[in-house]
């Protein structure tokens, strides 16, 4: 009966991951107005829209679970830089090049996201605001050992996350984007640093 129910709730998570990457994909390539059921279901070779509904009874939770699938793409993506970094500076400078190489390397991600948000739904807050959270921590760590000077940790967060969504757009464009991370880590590195005494 275990092994059943288990078997099932996996089947459920891949049909939802499915429905989840087919949905980003149309995003992508025919935006928001164009991504309907029917879209969904022709690109990810389903029989029926009902499987969609099943799934996700709105469309808001459709694109909240894009949200979400594209938080986990990214932070599986930037996992190992992240954790090949040591000591505040580095793992701010990794963090930076981390998100601008994810963004070079799945620009269709940035489309959905960007097509979610340029038409207003409301989903994603939850991913937005532990964003802005790990990076207070890591500010707060960095100021703890003397290596970032004294600022506010959620507006510094808050510009950091901002300026690496406004960078995605020009990387998504065809903008160098060693470039681009070259310059944010240079701005942010020049931001946050501890005088030396």
């Amino acid at each position: 009966m275990e092994i059943a129910r288990t078997r099932r709730a996996a089947a459920t998570e891949a049909r939802r991951a499915q429905i989840a990457s087919a949905t980003i994909a149309v995003l992508a390539e025919r935006g928001y107005a164009e991504t309907t059921f029917e879209a969904i279901c022709e690109h990810a070779g389903l029989s029926s829209k009902r499987l969609i509904s099943y799934h996700f009874s709105t469309k808001e939770q459709l694109f909240e679970a894009v949200v979400g699938q594209v938080t986990a793409d990214a932070a599986a993506f930037m996992r190992p830089r992240l954790d090949a970094a040591t000591g505040a500076r580095a793992l701010l400078e990794a963090y930076i090049r981390a998100n601008i190489a994810f963004v070079a390397a799945h620009p269709g991600h940035v489309r959905a996201i960007q097509q979610i948000v340029y038409n207003h739904v409301p989903v994603g807050g939850r991913e937005h605001d532990a964003a802005i959270g790990r990076l207070v921590a890591l500010f707060e760590d960095g100021q703890r050992a003397g290596t970032f000077r004294a600022f506010d940790g959620e507006l510094m967060g808050t510009a950091l996350r901002s300026a690496i969504d406004a960078t995605a757009d020009r990387v998504v464009n065809g903008h160098d984007a060693d470039h681009c991370a070259d310059e944010l880590v240079e701005i942010f590195d020049r931001a946050t640093r501890a005088e030396p005494s």
